[in-house]
């Protein structure tokens, strides 16, 4: 008897692309059903995720697409110039399996999932261009490893401190720079209109953040951290329209759960400040991990959600240069990112966060490997200790086997938290 059934041979990008797609589902899925009935306009942020994390679908088609390897490129220079920025960090175990061959075994995650993702070429929408601010010293390197798989890749020169005139003034330079260079690849010029336009639309998408943000220092917190991830990691890549139209009806939502004093927690939910390395989309093991153990992060100091939200554009004349500074001013003084030789902002904005939204305690995540941050937490942790903030630390990679072991001591912690708040009664 003949057998007609066909074999086919699955390809390395095949299998990759697989192997993502159901890294992806086993996260949405865990956070679409493993919690309370979440608001129904996330359903447009569950959508979007899985239409480019498990179908690969482009959004962006249309567009010249400018790859950014962290926040401190400025978008409003990008969105004027009619470009698309897209973040390139990134959360896949499985590229960073694939980064493991191409750098160190020690390195940061998250800069391995990224160069793997890179060299794999397996994209909803492919960067034509790499901008590379010179902040993390592994992602500066990289950017030298990245030019490797055929991509344009253009450092941003970023300095190390921030307090001084010259560093801010050398900052401004690096964006000038940024905008001259950016503006002969697209063959676009950088108007007054266009930019002041594009100032002014970023600015109302922090407006809505910060709407959003601001209820959940309620008492009855509307919505669960794991959401508002979602909703700032979705800015990463999104269309900002379809960004901002679906964050308005997001906003009316989450306004009225918190006139009718919907708790997305539970009675007695700890409330907990997130900060460290930055939860990418979708390595949201730790955040899962706390909100699955009865907890719930009402605010975050990470640059993949709060910190790009911070700050917007302070422009008091409205003429070219003065806008172009008036960003770079932005990007700058508003970073607190722990790659600064001294970094006292970060501090203060993590005891900020704790006071103004009634945090019990924080919990400070650092990937295995990425020294700006472990190096720093001994520093955090000894200011949290002197105010009396409860906070535990945590050390974490992009692999799954470490799950039982942060489980057990995120649920420590919690109780911990739980037990003082008893006692308090």
């Amino acid at each position: 008897m003949t057998d007609n059934i066909k074999h086919t041979i699955e390809t390395p990008k095949q299998k990759q692309n697989r192997h993502k797609a159901m890294e992806a589902v086993k996260v949405l899925n865990m956070i679409k059903e493993e919690f309370k009935e979440p608001p129904k306009a996330m359903n447009y942020f569950y959508d979007l995720f899985e239409r480019v994390y498990c179908k690969q679908e482009p959004l962006h088609a249309d567009k010249v697409k400018v790859g950014t390897m962290c926040i401190q490129i400025p978008s409003e220079i990008i969105y004027a110039l009619d470009g698309v920025p897209l973040r390139l960090c990134n959360g896949f175990y499985t590229d960073d399996e694939i980064g493991s061959d191409l750098m160190p075994s020690k390195s940061c995650p998250l800069v391995k999932a990224t160069v793997g993702h890179l060299a794999s070429g397996n994209f909803s929408d492919k960067p034509d261009i790499i901008f590379s601010p010179t902040t993390c010293d592994q992602k500066t390197k990289a950017g030298a490893i990245v030019e490797n798989f055929g991509y344009e890749v253009m450092d941003v020169d970023f300095p190390r401190t921030k307090e001084s005139e010259e560093s801010r003034e050398y900052w401004r330079r690096s964006v000038r720079k940024f905008s001259h260079d950016l503006s002969h690849s697209l063959g676009k010029k950088l108007t007054k209109k266009n930019l002041q336009a594009s100032i002014q639309k970023i600015g109302y998408a922090q407006t809505l953040y910060h709407k959003l943000n601001d209820l959940r220092k309620n008492r009855f917190v509307p919505i669960l951290g794991k959401d508002m991830l979602m909703v700032t990691n979705a800015f990463f890549f999104d269309r900002i329209d379809n960004w901002i139209t679906a964050v308005e009806e997001l906003l009316e939502e989450i306004e009225q759960r918190a006139k009718n004093q919907l708790h997305a927690g539970g009675k007695i939910s700890p409330r907990i400040v997130y900060t460290g390395s930055p939860p990418i989309f979708p390595n949201y093991k730790i955040p899962l991990i706390i909100e699955q153990s009865d907890a719930i992060i009402v605010a975050d100091e990470t640059c993949s959600s709060n910190r790009m939200f911070n700050d917007r554009v302070s422009v008091d004349e409205w003429f070219l240069n003065d806008m172009v500074d008036s960003i770079a001013d932005k990007y700058l003084k508003g970073c607190t990112c722990p790659i600064f030789t001294k970094n006292n902002d970060r501090i203060r904005r993590i005891i900020d966060l704790v006071k103004s939204y009634h945090a019990d305690g924080v919990i400070y995540q650092a990937f295995a490997g990425c020294q700006v941050y472990e190096m720093e937490q001994r520093s955090v942790l000894a200011a949290m200790e002197k105010e009396g903030i409860a906070i535990l630390y945590i050390e974490s990679d992009y692999s799954p086997s470490q799950q039982g072991q942060l489980t057990t001591r995120v649920e420590a912690f919690i109780e911990s938290l739980k037990n003082r708040r008893r006692m308090k009664r």
